[in-house]
């Protein structure tokens, strides 16, 4: 008697599992819709594929819109993500050019089929002393090797960007030793604490 009560009871237990299980699949994050984004700063020759729907369409958009700002430079980094007709702006801009920012969204705002702007974009706060750092780490990065090229184009491919006189690189490069060589010269730079490398290697 007491094994039949044991099975029974087991069935139950199963069945209220199987039953509940679909709708708990529903409430993960992996069902969830993925945002698109820029993985990383926008630049002139880095374009991400997006993928031909609503989303994809906004992003390249916003990709545009974003290239076109007139003091968009490679001591700021501006990357988004686009869910839904939501666009979440997302980087650092100097002090120097703050209106980037405001001018940012602004552009971003006037695309076809954006309904909400996110503007988590940070201003950095004026230095001296990091913008002495800025121009120094650039002079030392397009000085070294073949990494003078990634500042060709009329956006670069590397960022720098500077907060307290720590350093972080962003932006692609074609190889890992170009990596290794932009941590080795931006580490030269005299009064700079710290340096993180974010580039990312796109081939």
């Amino acid at each position: 008697m007491r094994t039949t009560l044991l099975i029974g009871l087991l069935f139950a237990l199963t069945a209220g599992v199987l039953a509940q299980t679909p709708q708990a699949l529903l409430e993960t994050p992996l069902a969830q819709d993925a945002a698109v984004s820029s993985n990383g700063p926008v630049v002139l020759d880095y374009k991400v594929g997006f993928p031909n729907d609503v989303e994809g369409r906004i992003a390249t958009q916003v990709r545009h819109q974003l290239l076109l700002l007139p003091y968009y430079s490679l001591f700021d980094d501006l990357e988004y993500s686009v869910q839904g007709r939501t666009v979440t702006l997302s980087g650092f801009v100097t002090g120097e050019h703050a209106i980037t920012k405001s001018e940012a969204e602004k552009a971003v705002k006037r695309i076809e089929g954006v309904e909400n702007v996110v503007n988590n974009i940070r201003i950095l706060s004026p230095s001296g002393f990091d913008q002495q750092a800025r121009a120094r780490v650039y002079r030392s990065l397009a000085r070294t090797g073949s990494l003078s090229r990634y500042f060709w184009p009329a956006s670069p491919d590397i960022h720098i960007i500077v907060e307290h006189q720590r350093v972080t690189l962003k932006g692609y490069v074609s190889n890992e030793g170009d990596k290794t060589l932009a941590t080795i010269a931006a580490n030269q730079v005299p009064n700079v604490f710290q340096v993180t490398n974010d580039l990312r290697v796109v081939k």
